[in-house]
């Protein structure tokens, strides 16, 4: 199998997006910006979703599902969310087409269908589900109500890319209402929480928690919480948010509640989400010039077997080994797949799962077989050995462990090799030209320096770190006072 891929020094973006497609993760589809998951791909999105519901519902979290459609009308009823999303509004005007009767066989929109009220497809669901709520929602008994939907949602973007940014895609949003003020912040930093968990041990990917500015904030948030994970190429990705919404969609769509003191009070919110962005920051934090390199909590498969043979003979003795082999490493939830096709040679299977980012595979032949023995090789490091059979089932659940650290050890180092601190404007913009990374740097608070740094550089501010030292010091591009280094880079 020839991968013929182009290599992240030669051209990053097209190395990602030819890793994307050849590596069967996805393809763009017949509607413009909008994607095919293909099964692969689904596959490690799927184990992402597993993983999260699991850490919802251990949150208390339940799930439900609202309309794909909000009426105008209610979209606008908050109106810095209405104006955050209106440019990436698609909307639906009419709800049947006729024949065209100048050209046969032809559909056009039937004039006399028109909507009396114009729908937008949901670019996410704060208006549709806060307008129920407010019929969801009488007394402090109601609450909290911690309410997730898996769904999709439309942006229309112009600029596409494959899992980063594309006009339709997969999420999950969770929106919550609460009774005080305080436990809606605690909630959103509870999710910021589970997601960082999430990324950190089950992608392998390090974050930085943090809180956005709030020219940065989501549009209709009181504060934004985020992860920022760091890529290869030195951009940023911004892999979650969770959003403390204050009071202001129940202020807009009047739910309230009565307090146990007898008083009639509007509620405080939440809303969070991931989306299959995140399949993008998978592949860009861990593969290589030779394919995907996946971590095994995410791997489809873990482990796969290639028997190598000449005669029918040897392939019903190999197989009959390897048969046991699969069975147990099963019984220790070890994913595994026997590839025992007969249509392609082992070179072949071995570049396409290397290309697929299968974290172990295994090769047997007939001098393994009267060894004992099986040729190891790990898709992380490359490298290779003979591992005798016996016990072998227990020698790979510990060689994943290490695979899924390693992984994460080696991204650390990355993230921890390209944060930069500056401490002037002319080292900032050398470093993020010529070095790239997070550059952490003083900044003077206001959105006005914000705006002429990125209008500058193309670098944002990603996070405030919530962990950041508070230090005196100059902003970096106007000399006025700072209390603390925030964090800049360029970002997807």
């Amino acid at each position: 199998m020839s991968k013929n891929l182009t290599t992240r020094a030669e051209d990053y973006s097209k190395w990602y997006n030819e890793l994307v497609v050849k590596a069967d993760l996805a393809e763009n589809s017949g509607v413009r910006g909008c994607m095919v998951i293909k099964p692969y791909g689904y596959a490690i999105w799927e184990k992402m979703q597993g993983e999260l519901d699991r850490m919802f519902k251990e949150t208390g979290h339940t799930n439900a599902y609202f309309p794909l459609f909000v009426p105008k009308s209610m979209f606008e009823a908050e109106e810095k969310n209405a104006e955050g999303f209106a440019k990436e509004c698609a909307i639906v005007t009419h709800y049947r087409l006729t024949n065209d009767p100048d050209k046969k066989g032809k559909l056009i929109v039937d004039p006399e269908a028109k909507l009396e009220e114009e729908l937008i497809v949901r670019p996410t669901s704060e208006a549709i589900i806060w307008s129920t709520y407010r019929g969801w929602v009488q007394s402090y008994r109601d609450l909290p109500l911690l309410i997730n939907q898996w769904a999709n949602v439309v942006r229309w973007e112009m600029r596409t890319r494959l899992f980063l940014r594309t006009a339709e895609f997969l999420w999950q949003e969770g929106h919550t209402a609460h009774a005080t003020r305080l436990e809606a912040i605690e909630e959103s930093e509870k999710m910021m929480h589970v997601y960082a968990d999430f990324v950190e041990n089950f992608m392998a990917i390090p974050v930085v928690k943090g809180l956005k500015t709030e020219s940065e904030r989501f549009a209709g948030a009181d504060e934004t919480y985020c992860i920022e994970a760091l890529m290869q190429d030195g951009k940023a990705l911004q892999a979650g948010t969770s959003h403390f919404l204050g009071q202001n969609f129940a202020k807009a769509f009047d739910v309230k509640f009565t307090s146990k003191e007898g008083k009639l009070e509007y509620v405080w919110g939440t809303s969070w989400g991931v989306s299959t962005r995140l399949m993008g920051a998978l592949v860009m934090t861990h593969s290589d010039d030779n394919g995907l390199v996946l971590p095994p909590n995410l791997a489809p498969i873990q482990v796969v077997i290639v028997p190598i043979y000449k005669t029918d003979e040897q392939f019903d003795a190999i197989s009959e080994e390897v048969n046991k082999l699969v069975t147990a490493l099963r019984k220790l939830n070890i994913s595994v797949k026997f590839d025992n096709r007969d249509t392609h040679k082992p070179g072949f299977k071995f570049a396409e799962w290397e290309l697929k980012g299968v974290p172990v595979r295994l090769a047997i032949g007939p001098k393994d077989l009267e060894n004992g023995t099986y040729e190891v090789a790990r898709r992380d490091t490359l490298s290779k050995e003979v591992v005798n059979k016996e016990g072998i089932e227990v020698y790979l659940q510990d060689l994943l462990e290490t695979i899924q650290k390693d992984l994460f050890i080696r991204a650390v180092n990355y993230r921890t090799q390209h944060t930069t601190e500056v401490n002037s404007f002319e080292e900032f913009k050398d470093v993020l030209e010529n070095k790239g990374g997070f550059v952490a740097a003083h900044w003077d608070g206001t959105a006005e320096t914000e705006e002429k740094i990125k209008d500058l550089t193309k670098a944002t501010i990603r996070c405030i770190p919530l962990d950041r030292v508070e230090e005196a010091g100059k902003c970096v591009f106007t000399g006025l006072p700072s209390k603390g280094r925030v964090l800049f880079a360029k970002a997807y």
